[in-house]
């Protein structure tokens, strides 16, 4: 009996070891398929929190970006003050170090290297406000002073903080972008945690041109940067560039759900504004802010659709 028996118990080890090897291929499987979504999951709280904000606020109707209103350029005591009073929700500034002593952040566009008010008394002006604020960074020097700043007052401030570089070449981009590496490092901070990171391509636009798109090697660089980090991020994307552009920003936002895009404008751009609607057709309508001049606004929002 002891011989008849062998070779069931041989081919019931046998059944077992491949049993547990298909367990295991299957276990490993699983865990590396895991990644990403174990990434999601973990960073669910820190999904873009600018919607939700002003529908508490009870100053947006709906849950869509496109309401948001902006306020460029408050790199004066009179520009932040107007925009304060202004029905903008967002307000945009840039920051540079000054140029001479004291070498301190301050509210200035290149090539301006002064400005009557710093980054200090500009964010005490706005703790008064439930705005947002975005810091348009044109120094990474700037970057380090300038978020101590903002960390010390973050218990007063009431809206959201965007934090705003270029940080890679983008289609015909000439300037120089700030170090992706070094930024992230400096607008990292253990404050920062809510803060939505808005990272752009530096980019140019020429008239009676083909200007370029962005390209695959472009968001896939992007996508390299952002994908360790746990922060919302929002991409800028000049607008007249963004018609041959669709499949390379779809798949961008795909990748995460943390990721939005940010539609913005020069104001010498010819933009075709119908170019925008398969943005608006088939991507989440809280996914996409549209930050364009007043006219081209309510010329998009007349369009069948949006």
């Amino acid at each position: 009996m002891g011989v008849l028996k062998r070779p069931s118990v041989i081919r019931l080890l046998r059944v077992r070891v491949i049993v547990l090897i298909l367990i295991g291929s299957g276990s490993l499987c699983f865990v590396l398929n895991l990644k990403p979504e174990t990434t999601e999951v973990s960073t669910e709280a820190m999904k873009d929190q600018t919607l939700e904000h002003f529908l508490r606020q009870g100053k947006i109707r709906v849950n869509d970006a496109a309401d948001i209103q902006w306020a460029h350029a408050a790199n004066s005591k009179t520009k932040i003050t107007e925009a304060l009073q202004s029905s903008a929700h967002m307000i945009e500034a840039d920051i540079l170090l000054r140029g001479h002593e004291p070498k301190e952040p301050i509210m200035a566009h290149p090539p301006e290297n002064d400005s009557d008010i710093s980054l200090h008394d500009w964010l005490k002006v706005v703790q008064a406000s439930d705005k947002g604020i975005k810091l348009d960074f044109k120094s990474l020097q700037a970057v380090a002073p300038s978020m101590a700043l903002l960390d010390s007052v973050r218990s007063e401030l009431r809206g959201p903080v965007w934090i705003n570089a270029d940080i890679l070449p983008g289609p015909g981009g000439k300037a120089t972008p700030l170090d992706p590496k070094d930024f992230v490092e400096a607008a990292v901070t253990p404050g920062s945690y809510g803060d939505v990171l808005s990272l752009g391509w530096t980019t140019g636009w020429v008239a009676g041109t083909e200007n370029p798109g962005y390209s695959w090697e472009m968001v896939r660089e992007m996508e390299a940067v952002c994908w360790p980090l746990t922060q919302s991020v929002t991409f800028p994307v000049r607008a007249a560039l963004m018609s041959q552009s669709f499949p390379q920003l779809q798949w961008l936002l795909q990748q995460s759900d943390r990721y939005s895009l940010t539609v913005w404008t020069g104001q010498t751009d010819a933009l075709a504004v119908e170019d925008l609607l398969p943005y608006r057709k088939d991507i989440d309508k809280t996914r996409i802010y549209y930050d364009l001049l007043d006219a081209q606004r309510a010329q998009l929002r007349g369009l069948p659709g949006f």
